[in-house]
């Protein structure tokens, strides 16, 4: 690893100007670009203080063995040709988006004599109108189905289309009227070609103008008595109404724009779009990103804008969850692509809003599906305990592993949570739940559950005759006739903290005389694995399989915790000194608190006031004063 001091430009070298850098290994292969708007300014931060940076920023200087950078005039500047060298060198260390899958398009080939319409995936080709993306590609063809009916242009391929111009006779489509068949002379190009431009307007939003020109041709149809055409006219219109059906009014019918949501983790985020043309939803993506670096919500916008739209559709309005840190760079950059004025703003109430929202659910259900989809593989989770095994230096992988984590507000209604992975999986059923009895803060508490969890293994172990020796039974009840709920010792115990919990859960074992049980610390702040008693945490490449197993078996905790904290504060919240007041029901309880609005003001209220509430006598206000000044 390199040593970024040998490398630091020298003082009073770096201008002061806006411009680009780039970060080199030995080899002289970029693997990091960034931006400025003072190159002195950010560049001295990577140098000013090495132990106070991520540890993915660490990681990239380690890595790297000199810098350059590049002077522009503006942050317009600044940001093209960041963009433009993180395609050409594609480096290691820079946020890139991917798609989880694989798109599918509607694609209108307008480039060819007799224009196709086919649903088109990956790289998008010249000359080609797309709509979209779909998440599925039988919905384009039940969609495609029913605007043929209206605008009967071609849809077979090269070879179909040559082979029935030969025989002089159209394939099934050009009969039943689902094609106007210019194979074969029925159409001329450019009768063909106009239909094609009216289905691209029509799937561009432009509906109104097809429905009421045909609503006009059915009437004058019906009333020169021509009732079989008037009937095919009124089925054209009902196949285009149902096929705008199927694309949700969501927004104003001028509205065109672009909704984008997160749903990110210490280590990955997806993204979602939803493309709103003409107030409907035409279509929706999904991307995955790596976090290579720290990074806020508004610089993943920003990355995500430049690389979506350099050469994407730019709507008029773009909405977001947060703004970009430089916003106004980022507009006049788009505003320029557009060629014309681009609105990127954070929605705050209404459709919006409520639109905005329904983006983001997306999201969190790609991230978690994205997280199960990894998890779920075989080999995946077999690398996974692997490597946590080479990383810890565990004898043997751990086939299972139990988290605990703390839940609490300011100390009050303290809980913890246990959560059990075997292979790599989730055991529910041998989760569990515990009531801190001393809430000391999480360190003692950690301690605390720790102690009772393995002083209930000691004594199933003892129960079973495995302390003494040979085993003389099971580690089942024999009441309930199921494993004793504590009788599996983990080959990991991993709590969520630094190495202050770590080392209380280490020395709890200790105290109980467990030593084949290994110990480590999961930090959320920068994923750092702490072992106890060592100086410097463990740090698991950001691509591991490890870390993200252990990732998701602290989160598991964490929601399991937070889940029992919200429960148990909900019940005591409930609970009150007005339950022990003798004849005080359920209704004139409920008929103090809307009086006074809270326990705490009818607390500080006298009997006289307590009596202006109905059906409140002299004996009950005297008790309820009893009880509540009791509790102080």
């Amino acid at each position: 690893m390199a040593d970024p001091a040998t490398y630091r430009p020298a003082p009073g070298s770096i201008p002061e100007s806006p411009g680009v850098y780039r970060f080199r290994d030995p080899g002289g292969r970029v693997i990091y670009v960034g931006k400025a708007k003072s190159l002195r300014q950010r560049l001295n931060s990577y140098f000013a203080d090495f132990a106070s940076l991520h540890f993915r920023t660490q990681s990239m200087l380690t890595t790297a063995a000199r810098v350059d950078w590049t002077v522009v005039r503006t942050e317009v500047e600044a940001l093209q040709l960041e963009y433009s060298w993180i395609k050409e060198f594609d480096p290691h260390f820079n946020v890139k988006y991917r798609d989880d899958k694989s798109y599918p398009y509607l694609a209108v080939t307008m480039g060819e004599d007799f224009p196709r319409v086919q649903v088109l995936r990956g790289a998008k080709r010249k000359g080609t109108r797309y709509f979209g993306p779909y998440s599925h590609a039988w919905a384009i063809r039940e969609t495609v189905d029913l605007l043929l009916r209206v605008f009967p242009i071609r849809s077979c391929s090269a070879g179909v289309f040559k082979r029935a111009g030969q025989i002089g006779r159209p394939c099934l489509l050009g009969y039943i009227d689902k094609c106007s068949a210019p194979c074969v002379g029925r159409v001329t190009p450019e009768e063909h070609r106009a239909l094609a431009e009216d289905f691209c307007d029509f799937m561009a939003g432009n509906t109104t103008r097809f429905i009421k020109r045909l609503e006009q041709a059915m009437r004058e149809a019906a009333a020169t008595q021509e009732y079989e055409r008037a009937a095919r006219l009124r089925d054209d219109v009902q196949a285009l109404q149902k096929a705008l059906e199927k694309q949700a009014v969501v927004l104003g019918d001028a509205t065109d724009c672009d909704v984008i949501a997160l749903a990110e983790d210490p280590l990955e985020a997806a993204v979602q779009v939803f493309y709103v043309r003409g107030g409907r939803i035409r279509g929706q993506r999904g991307w995955v990103v790596d976090k290579v670096e720290e990074t806020s919500p508004g610089a993943l916008v920003e990355h995500f804008l430049l690389q979506m739209y350099s050469e994407a559709e730019i709507p008029r309005e773009i909405l977001v969850p947060a703004l970009p840190p430089d916003h106004d760079a980022v507009l006049e950059l788009l505003g320029e692509q557009r060629g014309a004025r681009v609105d990127v703003r954070v929605p705050q109430r209404g459709d919006k809003k409520s639109l905005m929202e329904t983006v983001e659910r997306n999201a969190k259900e790609a991230l978690t599906q994205h997280k199960l989809r990894r998890s779920s593989d075989l080999t995946t989770r077999g690398k996974a305990l692997q490597e946590i095994a080479d990383a810890l230096e565990l004898d043997q992988a751990p086939l299972r592993i139990e988290c605990y984590d703390v839940s609490h507000i300011q100390g009050t209604n303290v809980v913890a949570s246990m959560v059990v992975f075997e292979d790599g999986l989730a055991r529910k059923s041998e989760y569990r739940r515990f009531q801190i009895k001393s809430a000391e803060g999480d360190v003692a508490s950690i301690h605390e559950v720790i102690t009772r969890r393995f002083k209930r293994y000691l004594e199933e172990r003892s129960a079973t005759g495995e302390l003494g020796g040979e085993p003389v039974g099971e580690p089942i009840d024999p009441e309930t006739g199921r494993p004793r709920k504590f009788a599996y010792p983990p080959n990991l115990v991993v709590v969520d903290g630094g190495p202050a919990q770590a080392a209380a859960a280490h020395r709890a074992l200790a105290e109980l005389g467990v030593d084949d049980v290994a110990v480590c610390g999961l930090a959320k702040r920068l994923e750092e694995v702490w072992l106890p008693g060592d100086d410097q945490p463990v740090i698991l490449p950001r691509s591991s399989e490890g870390l993200y197993l252990l990732q998701r078996v602290r989160d598991e905790a964490h929601r399991f915790a937070i889940t029992y904290h919200r429960a148990k504060r909900s019940r005591t919240l409930k609970e009150s000194a007005l339950d022990e007041v003798p004849g005080l029901g359920p209704a004139r309880r409920q008929a103090l608190l809307r009086h006074f609005g809270s326990v705490k003001r009818l607390s500080d209220a006298t009997a006289e006031e307590i009596r202006e509430v109905p059906g409140i006598g002299p004996s009950t206000a005297e008790a309820i004063v009893a009880a509540l000044q009791g509790e102080r």
